[in-house]
This record gives C-alpha cells, sequence and structure tokens, in this order.
C-alpha cells in the first residue's frame, strides 16, 4: 500500500532486517515451523469481520482524510494516554492544547519506554501496516514518520475506506445508541462501499435509573425518538421495542451491554413502577435502592427482544469505571481513568442466563471478560446453556481492554481450550475506535498459530496441519461468519 520508509543512519541507508532483527520481521510470534506454516499459508489472509467496534459511522460515511497522524493514531487512544500520563507527561500534550505536531513527538519520545506493553507492538505493527515504516520509532525519528505517515495519509487508499478495504474488512459493527438516527449507516449502504457497515444496539443509558437528570434527558431522547410517551416502566419498554424494530430494520442484528456485572433477577420489592415514577418526576432519593432491581427486569425484557429478533446479545463485564473524580470532571468518561473490578460475576450471570433458557428465550451470547481472575468461571459458564442445533450458541468473548495482549488472550484461549471448545471460537473483534487498529487481528492471528504450532511441535497434538489449518480458519473467520446473522 506504500513505500517502506528506511532512515538513514551516518548516511548509509539500513535493510529493515539490520535495523529491527528478528522483531516484527514476516515469522514474529511464530516459534516453530508448524506455527509458520499455519499462518503463513492458513490464516494470514483471510478477510476479517469486525464484529465489535467503535469506529465512526460518520467518518466511513464521510470518508475524509484524516489530517494527520495525530488525529487518526492518537486522539481518543486512552491506551497510549495511559502510557504517558504514567511516564509524567503533563496533559497538555496528552489531551490539551499542544499542537498536533508536539503530541506526535511526544507519543514518539514515550515509545521506547513502553517495551512489553503491547503498545509497543501495536505501535510498530500500525507503523509498518499501512505505512511501510520499518524503523522502531523514536524521538530522534519522529518527525520525519510523522512527514511520511501525513503525505500518505492524503491518498484516497488511506481514507477511512480506503483503510477498511486494505485491512481485507468484510464487516463492521459499531456501536450505537438507540436514539441514533442511523442515518450515516443508511449513507453507506446506499454507496457503493463493498464493507458493510452495520450498527449494533447498545442501550446502557437507558438502564441507568440512577443517574438523575442525565436519565432523565436520555429518556425524552428515546421518547423523542421513538414517538413514544414515556410513563411508566411498560411504555419505557415499547420505547425499546420501537428502536430494536428501527435498528433491525437498518441491518442490526447484534446487541452490545456494558456492564459491572450481570443484575441479579428475581427479587422484586414490589415497588419498582413506584420508583420509577418518582425518578420521572424528579425524585432520585430511592433511585439507587432499586437499580440492580431495574436493570434486571428491563435487560430481561430486552434480551427477549433479541431473541425474537434472531440477534446475537453481547455483554462486556468486569470493568470499574470513572475511578478518578477529579479527572473525570475535566477530561469526560472514556479517557483513561477505569480499571479491572473485582465484581462477583457467576452466580448473578447463571441466574440471568437461566431466567431466559427457562422461557425459551435465550438468544445466541457472547461474555466478555475483563477480570482474568474469572476466566474460568466464564469458560464453563457457557458450556451450561449450549443449544442442539447452533453451534458454539453460547460464546466467551476475545480477550479484553486490558488483556488483548499477548499474554491475555492466551489465558483466554487457553481456559476456553481447557473447558470449552476454541474449535467453535468466534475469535478476535478490534473493541477500537482507530481505523489503523487491525493490526489485532493480524496479532491474534499469529499468537493463535503459535499456541498450535508449539502444541504440535511439543507432541501435544498430531501434526495434522490441514485439519489444524482449518480450525485456525475457522476460528480467525469463518465461525465469526457462520455464528452472526449478517
Amino acid at each position: 500500500m506504500s513505500e517502506d520508509i528506511l532512515l538513514k543512519k551516518d548516511g548509509v541507508k539500513k535493510s529493515a532486517k539490520e535495523k529491527t532483527g528478528s522483531f516484527l520481521n514476516d515469522d514474529f510470534l511464530l516459534q516453530s515451523n508448524a506455527a509458520k506454516e499455519l499462518y503463513h499459508d492458513y490464516a494470514k489472509d483471510l478477510p476479517i469481520i469486525d464484529y465489535h467496534c467503535h469506529l465512526s459511522p460518520e467518518a466511513i460515511a464521510e470518508n475524509k482524510p484524516y489530517a494527520n497522524m495525530t488525529d487518526i493514531w492518537l486522539a481518543g487512544d486512552h491506551y497510549k494516554w495511559r502510557a504517558l500520563r504514567t511516564l509524567g507527561i503533563d496533559e497538555k500534550y496528552i489531551t490539551g492544547d499542544a499542537t498536533d505536531e508536539e503530541k506526535f513527538r511526544t507519543w514518539a519520545k514515550a515509545v521506547p519506554y513502553t517495551m512489553r506493553n503491547p503498545l509497543y507492538h501495536w505501535t510498530h505493527m500500525e507503523l509498518k501496516n499501512p505505512f511501510g515504516v520499518t524503523e522502531l520509532l523514536s524521538e530522534a525519528n519522529a518527525s520525519e514518520i510523522y512527514a511520511h505517515c501525513n503525505k500518505l495519509l492524503q491518498k484516497p487508499e488511506f481514507s477511512p475506506q480506503g483503510l477498511l478495504e486494505h485491512f481485507k474488512v468484510e464487516m463492521v459493527g459499531t456501536t450505537d445508541d438507540p436514539v441514533d438516527s442511523l442515518n450515516y449507516h443508511q449513507q453507506v449502504a446506499a454507496s457503493s462501499f463493498g464493507v458493510k457497515v452495520l450498527p449494533s444496539f447498545r442501550p446502557d443509558k437507558a438502564l441507568n435509573l440512577s443517574g438523575g437528570e442525565a436519565f432523565r434527558t436520555y429518556l425524552q431522547q428515546l421518547a423523542d425518538a421513538s414517538q413514544t410517551s414515556i410513563t411508566s416502566i411498560d411504555t419505557l419498554l415499547e420505547a425499546l421495542q420501537s428502536r430494536v424494530d428501527y435498528f433491525h430494520q437498518h441491518g442490526c442484528r447484534i446487541s452490545d451491554h456494558g456492564l459491572s456485572s450481570l443484575p441479579y433477577v428475581g427479587k422484586s420489592s414490589g415497588n419498582l413502577e413506584k420508583a420509577f415514577a418518582a425518578v420521572l418526576s424528579g425524585d432520585d432519593r430511592e433511585a439507587a435502592l432499586h437499580q440492580e432491581e431495574f436493570t434486571a427486569f428491563v435487560l430481561l425484557e430486552l434480551s427477549k427482544m433479541y431473541h425474537q429478533k434472531g440477534w446475537v446479545q453481547q455483554f462486556h463485564v468486569g470493568a470499574l469505571r470513572n475511578t478518578n473524580s477529579r479527572m473525570l470532571q475535566v477530561n469526560g468518561p472514556d479517557t483513561g481513568y477505569d480499571s479491572i473490578g473485582d465484581f462477583s460475576q457467576a452466580a448473578a450471570m447463571a441466574a440471568f442466563f437461566n431466567a431466559l433458557e427457562k422461557e425459551g428465550k435465550l438468544t445466541k451470547t457472547v461474555i466478555y471478560n475483563l477480570n482474568p481472575a474469572d476466566n474460568a468461571a466464564f469458560a464453563t459458564m457457557v458450556g451450561n446453556f449450549q443449544s442442539a442445533g447452533t453451534k458454539g450458541k453460547m460464546q466467551f468473548g476475545s480477550a479484553w481492554w486490558f488483556l488483548d495482549n499477548l499474554e491475555g488472550m492466551q489465558d483466554q484461549m487457553n481456559a476456553l481450550s481447557n473447558m470449552g471448545l476454541i474449535s467453535c471460537f468466534v475469535g478476535m473483534l478490534t473493541d477500537s475506535r482507530s481505523f489503523l487498529s487491525y493490526s489485532r487481528h493480524e496479532y491474534f492471528r499469529r499468537l493463535l498459530c503459535n499456541m498450535f504450532g508449539n502444541d504440535i511441535a511439543q507432541g501435544l497434538l498430531p501434526a495434522d496441519i490441514p485439519w489444524i489449518g482449518k480450525m485456525v480458519q475457522d476460528i480467525c473467520y469463518y465461525n465469526a461468519k457462520n455464528y452472526f446473522p449478517i
């Protein structure tokens, strides 16, 4: 897609191999001949189904070029922001008013200090593909790499749509609020662009009974979008059903939910309707007391709607969010002040799924765990609710957020392998806001092939490359293609 940038040192142009040795070469992460064969012959060139991400539908629809590398690469990336803060960098150069080039140079200076964090791998993988940069980024070469990449970003093949095509993305599942008009999805669908860009239904704000004035404001937005007067829990459900129907009409087949844990079901106070009415009237005194009951009731009803539509539901659980209240006031949410939570998960999750299963209304489900201590619990939970006629109906989703590193992904896949069937796994997703983050699929595929390759090399699996290659292809692409009704 671009010419390699091989920068000069002492007036001599060095090759990429001379610069980086075995780091990030064609066999990066592949530690056996079997791993190399599996990756290069079976996994490398497969298309991508990115069934959950946070890419901007507007950016895809408008397809405008990014102004520079800071715009496409650093803006909104709280992984990088956390690293910069750890190095004591002034917020001016992270989310503040420093120039874009100053922010890029600051990140470049920080990169050598990120070794052994996945950021070090991702940074250089994203520079190499698609920008052709084989230099290791540092303060010394920051200006030249910045200029090189900025020049390429003005080419059509580096636009949002061009990048999706370059990475062989077949489907993008964005994350969208129920009140969204989906006009940008419609714009893409009506165009000649070949990548499917489909909405995903993310109703988190509708569950936040204790959200005070922000919750009431949101309910009015939901009422306007659905043309439903929300005066009770029943009318709230009517409004949500209306938006589920609308999303379905515009290609949505997946929902998603971000929760600390799934709510306990079956504990009715008998006062939920009264509490909801009080909140609508502006009285929040008892809202927190009824929050879990409200979430459980509404989420169960939503899950039944998803089942009726044949959707896949996703639950991302385990994040402890907005821990730094001072910086929340300064920068707002999703700016790098969240962490892994140690919430209790298994009992409430089992009860929630069981309540749906008893009514025959448990749809295909993907659960994502953020606390590695809970991997075994999640891996065994999905086995409780599998169903005849649907391969891998219940999925233990790919390592998420703080865990989408080599060790985290390996731990998740080992738990799934030991307690379930990795052959049925729907594989990797980006869960990202960046059009450059598709290297994470390459990262995952290399690790997956290395795991199988090492098992072959150690005699733990037979050297049946065609069969294991087929399993690798299923995990990387075909299982997701068959699982999600897209």
